[in-house]
């Protein structure tokens, strides 16, 4: 079964995914990952993206799907796999389409967890971490015994940078750019199942794997 994993910053996809790979027994494969592994092998493909993260600017497509294809015919994902932050794009889901239908293969599902903004605004903004230590708190969802201090060693919360409001909203918005267009294309080919990204996480997963079948 391959899948890809479709969700806004905030809505738990993370969570799920560890769930998934337990469940079924598939990598999850992100392109972040992916680099990082070409990279340390040294391959003409991570040699190739590491040129362009030098001068910093952004991997091209090409380089990217070329990762995708090495590490799909690796013996892990021969049951399967999970794609997560790949495809981005519309013109990244074509390439990748062209992609698999060389290697006889294909997306089976496209899970999209969707979340209000409001609700992803709440959870991303709530979030405050150790100044000392980096332990993670919430304040609606999981907050310190003592407010603005850490229950571990006592060090300061505070709010990061891109936890604030206003970042918040642009990375919503942006994802919200990028993806809707992605949820259409996915759509027209018959693979999108939404799952409501709102409630317990143990019910969440459980309508995940429910729309797997």
């Amino acid at each position: 079964m391959n899948i890809i994993l479709l969700g806004p910053p905030g809505a738990g996809k993370g969570t799920q995914a560890k769930r998934l790979i337990d469940r079924y027994g598939i990598p999850q494969i992100s392109t972040g990952d992916m680099l990082r592994a070409a990279l340390k092998e040294g391959t003409p493909l991570g040699l190739e993206a590491k040129k362009f993260m030098d001068q910093g600017t952004l991997v091209p497509d090409s380089v990217v799907i070329g990762l995708v294809k090495e590490r799909i015919q690796k013996p892990d994902c021969a049951k399967g796999y999970m794609l997560d932050g790949f495809p981005r794009n519309v013109s990244q889901a074509e390439s990748l389409d062209a992609m698999l239908g060389e290697l006889k293969q294909r997306i089976d599902h496209v899970v999209s967890i969707e979340v209000p903004s409001s609700e992803l605004l709440a959870r991303l903004t709530g979030r405050r971490t150790c100044r000392a230590c980096g332990a993670g708190f919430h304040i609606k969802f999981d907050p310190p015994k003592k407010d603005a201090v850490c229950d571990k060693c006592e060090g300061e919360l505070y709010q990061r940078d891109d936890d604030n409001e206003a970042t918040v909203s642009s990375r919503l918005q942006v994802y919200e750019g990028q993806t809707k267009p992605l949820i259409d294309y996915y759509e027209k080919q018959d693979k999108i199942r939404r799952v409501d990204g709102v409630g317990d996480m143990n019910e969440i997963f459980g309508l995940i794997v429910k729309v797997l079948g």
